[in-house]
C-alpha cells in the first residue's frame, strides 16, 4: 500500500503498519513542511520509532520517496495531506491511478467529489474516513509520539455497491474501522469542522497574547463558547438531515469514535479527552490549519450545502465571515463551493444516499 504525506499522522500509520506486516511506500508530496523527518527516513531505511504509553517501538517503512508513480502498484493508497490540497494532488497523481484501487481519504471533507470530477474514467472505490486514525506529533526526526487512538474509525465508501469486497479489504489493515451509510457521513462529521472552527476562532485574542503558550482544548470552551458550538453543530445536522443523512450530534460521534463505554455522558467524553495529560500546546498562531484549513474546507462546504438544500447556516456563515476578516482575506474564494465540487458530482453522490437508504429499508 501506499501512503501519501509523510507529515504526523502520514509517518505514524506508515510505522503502525509496517508493524502490522504490511509492505508500505511512504510517499512525500511536497517540500512544505517535515523534510527534516523525511530526510531523516531517507537516510536511515525508514526507520522509525513510535513512543506510545512510555514505551517505544521501532518500525521500518519499507519503502520511502518522492516518486508518485510507486502508487500505482499498491491496491490501497491513502492520502494523509491537509485538504487544502486534495484536488491538487489528485490531479496529480491521477496518471498513475488504476482500476480496482481503494483511495482513502484521511480525513476527506467531501474530496470524493474531486475525485469524481477528474478520475471518471478510472474505476476507483473512494473511502472517505472522518478523522485520523492515530493522533501524534514528530517530536523529533524519526520519532513520533502517540497521543491517542480511536477506538472506531467510521469510514464512508463511494460507490456503496463496491462496500462488501472493500471491508473485506480493509479489514486486513488492523484499524478498528465502522461504517458509514455515505461519503457524506463521514465529510461533515469531521470533528474539526466543529471544533477546530469555534476553537481557534473564539481563542483569537488569546493566541495572539499567549505567543505560543496555549492550549486550545482546554481552555477555550467556557459556558458561552460551548453554546456558540452547539449551534454550530445543530446547522450542521439540519444539512445532513436535509441530505438524507441522520442527525448525530458533534459530541455523540465523538464519544462512539473516542470511546467503549456507553455509560459515560458525551459531553464528558469530549471535556476527558481535552483535559488528557501531556497536552499540546496550540494553535500557536492565528493562521494556522484549524482556520486556515478547517474553514474554507469544512465551514464554507456547510454553507455551501445549506445554500444548496435551503437550509439557513447564520452561525456557521458568521464563523467564515470573522475568519476572513482576521486572516484578512476571503476565504470562500479557498473553500469548498457546490460550483467548485460540481452540482452534477454532488448530485451523483446524494443519489448513493437514497439508494442505500432504500436498500437499507427493503
Amino acid at each position: 500500500m501506499s501512503i501519501l504525506g509523510a507529515g504526523h499522522a502520514g509517518t505514524a500509520v506508515a510505522a503502525d503498519l509496517s508493524l502490522r506486516g504490511h509492505e508500505v511506500t511512504l510517499i512525500k508530496t511536497s517540500h512544505a513542511m517535515h523534510d527534516e523527518n523525511f530526510n531523516y527516513l531517507l537516510e536511515n531505511d525508514g526507520r522509525v520509532c513510535l513512543v506510545e504509553d512510555g514505551k517505544k517501538q521501532w518500525a521500518n517503512i519499507a519503502h520511502i520517496t518522492r516518486d508518485l508513480s510507486c502508487l500505482g502498484e499498491s491496491k490501497i493508497v491513502i492520502i494523509y495531506i491537509q485538504s487544502n490540497y486534495h484536488e491538487a494532488l489528485i490531479k496529480r497523481i491521477r496518471p498513475y491511478l488504476r482500476n480496482g484501487q481503494i483511495l482513502l481519504l484521511n480525513p476527506g471533507y467531501l474530496s470524493t467529489a474531486y475525485v469524481l470530477k477528474h478520475c471518471s474514467d478510472i474505476d476507483l472505490t473512494i473511502v472517505e474516513a472522518q478523522s485520523s486514525f492515530i493522533d501524534c506529533r514528530i517530536m523529533e526526526p524519526g520519532i513520533v509520539k502517540v497521543l491517542f487512538r480511536n477506538v472506531r474509525n467510521p469510514l464512508g465508501i463511494h460507490p456503496t455497491n463496491h462496500s462488501e469486497k472493500v471491508k473485506a479489504m480493509l479489514s486486513q489493515l488492523g484499524f478498528p474501522f465502522v461504517y458509514l451509510s455515505s461519503v457524506v457521513d463521514a465529510a461533515l462529521h469531521n470533528p474539526n469542522l466543529i471544533v477546530h472552527t469555534v476553537g481557534a476562532i473564539m481563542s483569537i485574542p488569546r493566541v495572539e497574547k499567549a505567543q505560543g503558550d496555549y492550549y486550545m482544548y482546554r481552555e477555550v470552551f467556557t459556558p458561552s463558547v460551548w453554546r456558540i458550538l452547539e449551534e454550530l453543530d445543530n446547522e450542521k445536522m439540519n444539512v445532513m438531515e436535509k441530505l438524507g443523512c441522520k442527525r448525530v450530534s458533534y459530541v455523540d460521534a465523538c464519544k462512539y469514535r473516542n470511546t467503549l463505554d456507553d455509560s459515560q455522558e458525551a459531553k464528558d467524553i469530549f471535556f476527558w479527552y481535552a483535559n488528557l495529560p501531556n497536552p499540546l500546546k496550540g494553535p500557536t498562531v492565528v493562521d494556522s490549519r484549524f482556520i486556515s484549513e478547517d474553514v474554507p474546507q469544512g465551514l464554507v462546504l456547510l454553507e455551501a450545502l445549506g445554500l444548496e438544500r435551503k437550509v439557513e447556516t447564520p452561525v456557521c456563515s458568521g464563523l467564515i465571515n470573522i475568519a476572513s476578516a482576521a486572516l484578512g482575506r476571503d476565504l470562500r474564494l479557498e473553500g469548498r463551493t457546490v460550483k467548485r465540487l460540481g452540482e452534477n458530482i454532488l448530485e451523483r453522490i446524494f443519489k448513493g444516499i437514497e439508494e442505500e437508504k432504500c436498500a437499507n429499508e427493503n
